[in-house]
Protein backbone atom coordinates (compact mmCIF):
# COMPACT_ATOMS: atom_id res chain seq x y z
CA UNK A 1 0.00 0.00 0.00
CA UNK A 2 2.92 2.54 0.47
CA UNK A 3 3.76 2.47 -3.28
CA UNK A 4 0.00 4.16 -3.56
CA UNK A 5 1.53 7.14 -1.33
CA UNK A 6 3.17 9.25 -3.42
CA UNK A 7 0.21 8.62 -6.23
CA UNK A 8 -2.59 9.81 -3.59
CA UNK A 9 0.24 12.75 -2.60
CA UNK A 10 0.35 14.07 -6.60
CA UNK A 11 -3.42 14.13 -6.97
CA UNK A 12 -4.51 15.87 -4.02
CA UNK A 13 -1.76 18.70 -4.05
CA UNK A 14 -2.69 19.01 -8.00
CA UNK A 15 -6.19 18.76 -7.04
CA UNK A 16 -5.34 21.54 -3.97
CA UNK A 17 -3.32 23.92 -6.77
CA UNK A 18 -6.05 23.41 -9.57
CA UNK A 19 -8.47 24.64 -7.42
CA UNK A 20 -6.35 27.86 -6.51
CA UNK A 21 -5.64 28.51 -9.65
CA UNK A 22 -9.41 28.82 -10.47
CA UNK A 23 -9.87 30.85 -7.26
CA UNK A 24 -7.69 32.81 -8.70
CA UNK A 25 -9.31 33.00 -12.10
CA UNK A 26 -11.84 34.37 -10.33
CA UNK A 27 -10.23 36.67 -7.92
CA UNK A 28 -9.18 38.59 -10.88
CA UNK A 29 -12.35 38.52 -12.36
CA UNK A 30 -13.66 40.53 -9.54
CA UNK A 31 -10.51 42.71 -9.10
CA UNK A 32 -9.59 43.88 -12.65
CA UNK A 33 -12.50 42.53 -14.82
CA UNK A 34 -14.74 44.94 -12.54
CA UNK A 35 -11.98 47.75 -12.57
CA UNK A 36 -12.17 47.64 -8.79
CA UNK A 37 -8.21 48.07 -8.78
CA UNK A 38 -5.61 48.92 -12.06
CA UNK A 39 -3.36 46.45 -13.47
CA UNK A 40 -0.35 48.17 -11.61
CA UNK A 41 -1.40 48.18 -8.01
CA UNK A 42 -3.19 44.98 -8.69
CA UNK A 43 0.08 43.59 -9.55
CA UNK A 44 2.24 44.85 -6.45
CA UNK A 45 0.13 44.35 -3.95
CA UNK A 46 -0.11 40.37 -5.54
CA UNK A 47 3.71 39.89 -5.11
CA UNK A 48 4.22 41.98 -1.93
CA UNK A 49 1.28 40.03 0.24
CA UNK A 50 2.54 36.56 -1.84
CA UNK A 51 5.96 37.06 -0.12
CA UNK A 52 4.89 37.93 3.12
CA UNK A 53 2.82 35.32 3.55
CA UNK A 54 5.47 33.01 2.18
CA UNK A 55 7.89 34.87 4.45
CA UNK A 56 5.78 33.97 7.56
CA UNK A 57 5.11 30.04 6.33
CA UNK A 58 8.82 29.51 5.61
CA UNK A 59 9.62 31.33 9.57
CA UNK A 60 6.77 28.80 11.18
CA UNK A 61 8.49 25.86 9.27
CA UNK A 62 12.09 26.55 9.71
CA UNK A 63 13.35 23.19 10.77
CA UNK A 64 11.88 21.51 8.00
CA UNK A 65 12.91 24.52 5.09
CA UNK A 66 16.52 23.69 6.77
CA UNK A 67 16.65 20.33 5.18
CA UNK A 68 17.03 21.51 1.78
CA UNK A 69 18.19 25.12 1.76
CA UNK A 70 17.08 26.04 -1.91
CA UNK A 71 16.94 29.38 -2.39
CA UNK A 72 14.78 29.56 -6.00
CA UNK A 73 16.66 31.73 -8.62
CA UNK A 74 16.79 34.98 -10.53
CA UNK A 75 15.31 33.70 -13.97
CA UNK A 76 12.22 31.97 -11.80
CA UNK A 77 11.86 35.29 -10.19
CA UNK A 78 11.86 37.12 -12.85
CA UNK A 79 9.21 34.90 -14.78
CA UNK A 80 6.67 34.94 -12.24
CA UNK A 81 6.92 38.51 -12.48
CA UNK A 82 6.50 39.05 -16.15
CA UNK A 83 3.66 36.64 -15.90
CA UNK A 84 2.04 38.87 -13.25
CA UNK A 85 2.48 42.02 -14.68
CA UNK A 86 1.95 41.22 -18.56
CA UNK A 87 -1.10 38.87 -17.15
CA UNK A 88 -2.97 42.07 -15.34
CA UNK A 89 -2.38 44.48 -17.92
CA UNK A 90 -4.08 42.14 -20.74
CA UNK A 91 -6.45 41.27 -18.68
CA UNK A 92 -8.37 44.65 -18.88
CA UNK A 93 -7.63 44.87 -22.68
CA UNK A 94 -9.07 41.20 -23.39
CA UNK A 95 -12.47 39.47 -22.16
CA UNK A 96 -12.56 36.94 -20.09
CA UNK A 97 -13.29 33.86 -23.07
CA UNK A 98 -10.58 35.43 -25.46
CA UNK A 99 -7.77 36.34 -22.46
CA UNK A 100 -7.91 32.29 -21.82
CA UNK A 101 -7.80 31.37 -24.61
CA UNK A 102 -4.74 32.96 -25.38
CA UNK A 103 -2.85 32.22 -21.77
CA UNK A 104 -4.00 28.41 -22.22
CA UNK A 105 -2.23 27.93 -25.78
CA UNK A 106 0.46 29.53 -25.11
CA UNK A 107 1.37 27.81 -21.99
CA UNK A 108 0.33 24.24 -23.72
CA UNK A 109 2.72 25.28 -26.25
CA UNK A 110 5.85 26.65 -24.39
CA UNK A 111 5.42 23.80 -22.05
CA UNK A 112 4.86 21.01 -24.65
CA UNK A 113 8.08 22.65 -27.35
CA UNK A 114 10.30 22.90 -24.34
CA UNK A 115 9.70 19.42 -23.20
CA UNK A 116 10.12 18.15 -26.78
CA UNK A 117 13.62 20.46 -26.54
CA UNK A 118 14.61 18.88 -23.93
CA UNK A 119 14.40 15.98 -25.29
CA UNK A 120 11.07 14.36 -24.42
CA UNK A 121 9.57 12.90 -27.44
CA UNK A 122 5.49 12.77 -26.80
CA UNK A 123 3.81 9.79 -27.16
CA UNK A 124 0.44 9.56 -30.01
CA UNK A 125 -1.66 9.25 -26.85
CA UNK A 126 -0.12 12.33 -24.88
CA UNK A 127 -0.92 14.43 -28.30
CA UNK A 128 -4.13 12.86 -28.85
CA UNK A 129 -5.13 13.74 -25.33
CA UNK A 130 -3.43 16.90 -25.47
CA UNK A 131 -5.68 18.32 -28.17
CA UNK A 132 -9.33 16.31 -26.86
CA UNK A 133 -9.04 18.30 -24.24
CA UNK A 134 -7.68 21.49 -25.44
CA UNK A 135 -10.90 21.39 -27.44
CA UNK A 136 -12.77 21.21 -24.84
CA UNK A 137 -11.50 24.08 -23.18
CA UNK A 138 -11.86 25.86 -26.60
CA UNK A 139 -15.40 24.40 -26.77
CA UNK A 140 -16.30 26.08 -23.00
CA UNK A 141 -15.13 29.38 -23.82
CA UNK A 142 -16.17 30.09 -27.28
CA UNK A 143 -19.28 31.69 -26.91
CA UNK A 144 -17.24 34.39 -25.14
CA UNK A 145 -14.11 35.02 -27.85
CA UNK A 146 -14.44 38.00 -29.85
CA UNK A 147 -11.54 39.16 -31.57
CA UNK A 148 -8.56 40.59 -29.37
CA UNK A 149 -6.49 43.89 -29.76
CA UNK A 150 -2.84 43.38 -30.39
CA UNK A 151 -1.33 45.06 -27.11
CA UNK A 152 -3.62 42.17 -25.24
CA UNK A 153 -2.74 39.20 -27.53
CA UNK A 154 0.70 40.35 -27.37
CA UNK A 155 0.65 40.36 -23.35
CA UNK A 156 -1.13 37.83 -22.70
CA UNK A 157 0.78 35.83 -24.71
CA UNK A 158 4.26 36.46 -22.93
CA UNK A 159 1.96 36.30 -19.89
CA UNK A 160 1.54 31.94 -21.16
CA UNK A 161 4.84 31.79 -21.98
CA UNK A 162 6.11 33.18 -18.73
CA UNK A 163 4.11 30.51 -16.84
CA UNK A 164 4.78 27.96 -19.00
CA UNK A 165 9.05 28.57 -18.11
CA UNK A 166 8.09 29.44 -14.26
CA UNK A 167 6.17 25.81 -13.65
CA UNK A 168 8.74 23.66 -15.95
CA UNK A 169 11.45 25.61 -13.45
CA UNK A 170 8.97 24.33 -10.54
CA UNK A 171 9.43 20.28 -11.74
CA UNK A 172 13.52 20.85 -10.71
CA UNK A 173 12.55 22.19 -7.12
CA UNK A 174 13.73 20.14 -4.01
CA UNK A 175 12.71 22.44 -1.91
CA UNK A 176 9.10 23.78 -2.88
CA UNK A 177 8.04 26.14 -0.50
CA UNK A 178 11.63 27.62 0.21
CA UNK A 179 11.61 28.25 -3.49
CA UNK A 180 8.60 29.89 -4.74
CA UNK A 181 9.12 31.68 -1.19
CA UNK A 182 12.29 33.37 -2.41
CA UNK A 183 10.95 33.60 -6.06
CA UNK A 184 8.48 36.04 -4.89
CA UNK A 185 11.32 37.68 -2.61
CA UNK A 186 13.15 38.31 -5.71
CA UNK A 187 10.04 40.00 -7.34
CA UNK A 188 10.70 43.06 -4.89
CA UNK A 189 13.53 45.11 -7.39
CA UNK A 190 11.13 44.41 -10.76
CA UNK A 191 7.94 45.76 -8.29
CA UNK A 192 9.77 48.82 -7.23
CA UNK A 193 10.71 49.81 -10.99
CA UNK A 194 7.05 48.94 -11.50
CA UNK A 195 5.90 51.46 -9.42
CA UNK A 196 8.35 53.67 -10.40
CA UNK A 197 7.33 53.82 -14.07
CA UNK A 198 3.46 54.04 -13.28
CA UNK A 199 3.43 56.25 -10.49
CA UNK A 200 2.84 58.92 -12.43
CA UNK A 201 -0.23 56.91 -14.10
CA UNK A 202 -3.57 57.34 -13.21
CA UNK A 203 -3.70 54.37 -10.61
CA UNK A 204 -6.90 53.74 -9.08
CA UNK A 205 -8.05 51.29 -6.34
CA UNK A 206 -11.41 50.52 -4.38
CA UNK A 207 -10.93 48.44 -0.80
CA UNK A 208 -12.59 45.57 -2.33
CA UNK A 209 -9.70 45.24 -5.20
CA UNK A 210 -7.41 45.94 -2.29
CA UNK A 211 -9.07 43.10 -0.63
CA UNK A 212 -9.17 40.62 -3.92
CA UNK A 213 -5.17 41.36 -4.43
CA UNK A 214 -3.89 40.66 -1.24
CA UNK A 215 -6.34 37.05 -1.04
CA UNK A 216 -5.06 36.76 -4.42
CA UNK A 217 -1.34 37.30 -4.03
CA UNK A 218 -1.05 35.51 -0.17
CA UNK A 219 -3.72 32.57 -0.65
CA UNK A 220 -4.14 31.11 -4.73
CA UNK A 221 -0.81 32.75 -5.51
CA UNK A 222 1.87 32.49 -2.65
CA UNK A 223 0.15 29.13 -1.11
CA UNK A 224 -0.77 27.96 -4.55
CA UNK A 225 1.95 28.42 -6.38
CA UNK A 226 3.86 26.28 -3.54
CA UNK A 227 1.49 23.23 -3.83
CA UNK A 228 1.98 22.99 -7.21
CA UNK A 229 5.85 23.04 -7.42
CA UNK A 230 4.83 20.11 -5.04
CA UNK A 231 2.87 18.42 -7.08
CA UNK A 232 4.95 18.92 -10.12
CA UNK A 233 7.58 16.28 -8.96
CA UNK A 234 4.92 14.03 -9.30
CA UNK A 235 3.22 14.91 -12.89
CA UNK A 236 5.24 15.28 -16.65
CA UNK A 237 5.53 18.39 -18.45
CA UNK A 238 3.23 17.40 -20.77
CA UNK A 239 0.45 16.39 -17.85
CA UNK A 240 1.17 19.17 -15.95
CA UNK A 241 0.10 21.37 -19.11
CA UNK A 242 -2.86 19.39 -20.04
CA UNK A 243 -4.05 19.74 -16.79
CA UNK A 244 -3.87 23.38 -16.58
CA UNK A 245 -6.60 22.98 -19.13
CA UNK A 246 -9.49 22.00 -16.26
CA UNK A 247 -8.88 25.79 -14.73
CA UNK A 248 -11.55 27.43 -16.42
CA UNK A 249 -13.81 24.36 -16.72
CA UNK A 250 -13.31 24.46 -12.38
CA UNK A 251 -13.88 27.90 -12.32
CA UNK A 252 -17.27 27.53 -14.31
CA UNK A 253 -18.06 24.62 -12.09
CA UNK A 254 -17.37 26.72 -8.63
CA UNK A 255 -19.88 29.69 -10.45
CA UNK A 256 -22.45 26.96 -10.33
CA UNK A 257 -21.47 25.42 -6.66
CA UNK A 258 -21.05 28.99 -5.01
CA UNK A 259 -22.78 31.90 -7.36
CA UNK A 260 -25.75 29.90 -8.29
CA UNK A 261 -25.29 30.09 -11.97
CA UNK A 262 -26.91 27.84 -14.29
CA UNK A 263 -25.45 24.96 -15.44
CA UNK A 264 -25.28 24.27 -18.90
CA UNK A 265 -25.28 21.63 -21.46
CA UNK A 266 -21.69 23.24 -22.98
CA UNK A 267 -20.16 23.32 -19.06
CA UNK A 268 -21.22 19.41 -18.75
CA UNK A 269 -20.11 18.51 -22.26
CA UNK A 270 -16.57 20.80 -22.05
CA UNK A 271 -15.81 18.89 -18.82
CA UNK A 272 -16.53 15.84 -20.34
CA UNK A 273 -14.42 16.18 -22.96
CA UNK A 274 -11.36 17.91 -20.65
CA UNK A 275 -11.75 15.10 -18.79
CA UNK A 276 -11.32 12.71 -21.28
CA UNK A 277 -8.41 14.56 -22.79
CA UNK A 278 -6.54 14.27 -19.35
CA UNK A 279 -7.25 10.56 -18.51
CA UNK A 280 -6.04 10.07 -22.64
CA UNK A 281 -3.04 11.35 -21.40
CA UNK A 282 -2.34 9.54 -18.04
CA UNK A 283 -3.03 6.19 -20.15
CA UNK A 284 -0.29 7.30 -22.43
CA UNK A 285 1.96 7.30 -19.98
CA UNK A 286 1.57 4.56 -17.95
CA UNK A 287 3.53 2.30 -20.06
CA UNK A 288 6.91 4.69 -19.72
CA UNK A 289 6.09 4.93 -16.10
CA UNK A 290 6.81 1.20 -16.16
CA UNK A 291 10.36 1.99 -17.74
Amino acid sequence: MANHHPLLKTITLTALALLAFAANSVICRLALGNHAIDASTFTVLRLLSGSIVLLLLMTSMKKNTAVNPTKGSWGASFMLFLYAVTFSYAYITLDTGTGALILFAAVQITMVVLSIISGNRLRFNEWLGAIIAFSGFVYLILPRVTAPSMTGFFLMTVAGIAWGIYTLQGRNSTNPLMDTAYNFFRTTPFIVLLALITINNHTSASWEGIVWALLSGGLTSGIGYTVWYIALQGLSSTLAAVLQLSVPVIAALGGVLFVSEEISVRLIVSTFIVLGGILVVILGQAPRKSN
